[in-house]
């Protein structure tokens, strides 16, 4: 999966034969942020998923998957210490899950 969450979109978009207008108001945004979107120029929020899964006919999974790992990726890419931080992130994302972490605070109950 090394292709960016905008690339699958247009990629599916064309496989299926759908114009960009119809995509967009589908998911209820804008042509032109579609374009964007797909162009890398903007990002996309989990919200748009369970709809472009539908109309694109692509698992929600792997539309999840490609946009935060996009997120990660940008956030990362000019660091140099990049496996250890994604290693120590792992450990965390455990941690956090361990002491029962829920959107925006950490309980120690």
């Amino acid at each position: 999966m090394k292709k960016t969450f905008g690339e699958i979109i247009r990629e599916c978009r064309e496989h299926e034969g759908l114009p960009l207008r119809k995509v967009a108001a589908f998911i209820d945004i804008d042509p032109s942020t579609l374009s964007k979107i797909e162009r890398g120029e903007r990002s996309a929020n989990k919200e748009m998923i369970p709809a472009l899964a539908e109309i694109l006919k692509i698992s929600e999974h792997d539309l999840t998957l490609s946009l935060l790992s996009d997120s990660v990726a940008e956030s990362l890419i000019y660091e140099n210490n990049c496996s250890e931080i994604l290693k120590v992130a792992e450990e965390k994302i455990k941690y956090f899950k361990s002491k029962n972490y829920q959107q925006g605070k950490l309980s120690f109950e």
